[in-house]
């Protein structure tokens, strides 16, 4: 009997920013702070220009996501839908309207984490 392998992070990274995109998710970003934090590996950052498109790539992310049989542990925000995260563990999906990403500025806060690039 064959192990069944589940894809790794860096697959799944490249499946959600393919769905972001699907739903006009911009400028994504991926960090990966494997080197500085303990509390998780990568954070996927992407905008929305309004809460309801940010709850529709939230959702579609996770509808891919749960295709590849990867459930998030937690999600919080999506009713406000200004700031919606969305935790897997092992990568945080962070999911904005334009001006909340500009006031919280994630990619200045983790400034020293390396952007990956991914095929998605």
């Amino acid at each position: 009997m064959t192990a069944v392998r589940r894809p790794n992070a860096r697959t799944l990274l490249t499946l959600a920013k393919r769905a972001a995109r699907d739903k006009q998710g911009e400028e994504i970003v991926i960090l990966d702070l494997r080197r500085l934090c303990d509390f998780t590996d990568y954070f996927m950052i992407c905008h929305g220009n309004t809460s309801r498109q940010t709850q529709a790539i939230a959702d579609h992310i996770e509808e891919k996501l749960r295709a590849s049989d990867r459930r998030p542990g937690h999600v919080e925000g999506t009713k406000p839908g200004e700031w919606i995260l969305m935790d897997y563990i092992d990568f945080v999906i962070h999911i904005f309207t334009h001006e909340r990403r500009s006031f919280y500025d994630l990619e200045r806060l983790w400034g020293d984490a390396p952007k990956i690039r991914t095929t998605g």
